[in-house]
């Protein structure tokens, strides 16, 4: 037989119904159905100073523990929630409206409204309500970003994506840019610190100096030239790169590649670089005072094709800035991402960055500089 059970308030009552009525509690037991020893024992339990009133044999809930316990439960998913997400806190309105659509099956809404410091009605507004036309150009602009920061392998960083969007027609800021960049988490290599000590250089040649004197600016194209050499690590070997650049348009017109860094590598990328000019005017090329630019052969080839021989001081990287400003871009978007098993391997991808990735860039930019210059002098209707 089932064994019956008395809920705490008939209990009560049943004890209120013995003091009022002055009856014996065997009495009022069996006019209500309840064993007297059973109505005597709740008399006693509910005695002042009793620890527990009617335990038996359920599990009594004590109000007083139930709240602290709910206060407990609400004050633990406030924390999990704040740790997880809390770093929205110090972004926009609707950063924290999507962080709590995103959760929405994990935590309350109204939890995650009051720990984020934004309304529940604003939250439910939001949501049923269409993007703007400057969220959803938004959402265009960063399926493109992505696009072209995965063609560039991921290197390419804020104001290189910006002439990448101009040159497609887009009229869209560099802020912007750059702010939809860094909250989507998009970004390019940054460059790495590098310290160390070269090898002595030799002395100049007889006659040359330093011409530049730091300046890399040209106003024109074929007035400013400087070439160096950079080696790229294989399992097969050293592979080395020697290029010249033009200060005009930062344009790589020279390049050659070997496996030994000697004077003749130097002079058949000096070769290209006259191959591609347009004018027969002299020309500085600049250059460290590595032994295969000091060479005798060199000089001569320079002195022969109507190039001045510019040279760094001693121990003075700077001095060749541009140069070695490339080949750090050069390594930091490409080169220390590659594992390269050959140095055929090596000459490929090189070759890839230099004419498919670099100087088409270079070339949109002077297009684009080019441009704003024609503008200035564009006669306006008014001046004629």
């Amino acid at each position: 037989m089932k064994r019956k059970k008395y809920s705490p308030e008939f209990k009560r009552e049943a004890i209120e119904l013995v003091r009022r009525s002055g009856a014996s509690c065997r009495q009022v037991a069996l006019e209500i159905g309840v064993a007297p020893n059973l109505l005597t024992r709740w008399i006693r339990e509910a005695q002042p100073g009793t620890e527990k009133a009617f335990p038996g044999t359920g599990s009594p809930r004590d109000e007083e523990l139930a709240h602290l316990k709910r206060e407990l439960a609400r004050v633990t998913k406030e924390r999990d929630f704040l740790k997880r997400r809390g770093s929205v806190l110090c972004q926009g309105v609707i950063e924290r409206y999507t962080v709590i659509q995103r959760c929405r099956n994990e935590y309350p809404v109204r939890l995650m409204c009051r720990c984020l410091k934004v309304s529940a009605s604003g939250y439910y507004a939001w949501q049923d309500r269409d993007p703007s036309p400057r969220a959803q150009e938004n959402a265009r602009l960063v399926r493109r970003i992505r696009e072209i920061h995965e063609d560039s392998r991921g290197v390419i960083g804020a104001p290189r994506m910006h002439e990448d969007l101009l040159d497609e027609g887009e009229t869209v800021s560099l802020n912007r840019v750059a702010r939809l960049m860094a909250a989507e988490r998009i970004q390019g290599w940054p460059r790495r610190k590098k310290r160390g000590f070269g090898r002595v250089a030799s002395g100049r040649p007889a006659g040359v100096k330093n011409l530049l004197e730091r300046d890399f600016t040209a106003q024109e194209p074929e007035r400013k030239w400087v070439t160096d050499i950079t080696e790229i690590a294989t399992l097969e070997g050293k592979l080395f790169l020697c290029v010249v650049l033009d200060l005009y348009s930062k344009l790589v017109i020279g390049w050659s590649m070997h496996h030994r860094q000697d004077r003749q590598m130097v002079i058949r990328a000096v070769e290209m670089a006259i191959w591609q000019r347009q004018g027969d005017w002299s020309v500085i090329l600049h250059s460290d005072r590595g032994s295969q630019f000091t060479s005798a052969d060199y000089q001569r080839f320079l002195n022969r094709n109507t190039l001045v021989c510019s040279m760094s001081a001693v121990g003075h990287c700077g001095d060749n800035a541009a140069c070695e400003g490339f080949f750090g871009q050069l390594k930091r978007e490409r080169v220390v991402h590659q594992s390269y098993r050959t140095r055929d391997e090596a000459r490929a991808d090189l070759f890839d960055y230099i004419e498919r990735f670099h100087n088409p860039r270079m070339r949109r930019r002077v297009a684009r500089q080019d441009l704003k210059f024609s503008a200035l002098f564009k006669p306006s209707v008014e001046m004629g």
